[in-house]
């Protein structure tokens, strides 16, 4: 289960949850969604609720623990809650880390993590040299 929330200032982290961690982000076109890489897309609205800007973004998890290696389930194991305000940038925070999923994953080394937003589009010249670097990490000089 997933839910998202946009809100006008930041509020205080709900204790009910086993994994809470903020991110600063900006979102230049004013949009900011939640996307799926193994279902179709959320229903959710914009979590860049000021249009354009910086925002602050927390992720809350439970439910991790219960079926890490299984690959399909019959009910709903893992609830994610993700909240956005408007705030200046500021470093990433775990605010709360006690699921053992969460532990694996801070344990291994970090990956690359790509952002897309829409001046990653092929269709600009910023987006084009995006792609022209990311091939080149690869070694791809095609």
């Amino acid at each position: 289960m997933l839910a998202s929330g946009p809100h006008s200032q930041r509020s205080d982290p709900d204790p009910g949850w086993e994994e809470i961690a903020e991110i600063s982000c900006h979102s230049p076109s004013g949009e900011l969604l939640v996307t799926s890489f193994m279902e179709d897309p959320a229903d959710l609205p914009s979590l860049a609720s000021q249009g354009p800007g910086s925002y602050r973004l927390r992720g809350h998890a439970r439910g991790r623990d219960s079926a890490v290696d299984q690959t399909t389930v019959d009910e709903v194991v893992e609830s994610y809650l993700i909240q956005s305000w408007p705030a200046a940038h500021q470093d990433a925070l775990l605010l709360k880390a006690t699921d053992a999923y969460g532990a694996q994953v801070r344990a291994q080394p970090a990956d690359d993590t790509i952002v897309i937003d829409h001046e990653d589009s092929l269709d600009t010249q910023t987006g084009r040299e995006r792609d022209i670097l990311h091939r080149a990490e690869r070694g791809d000089y095609s």
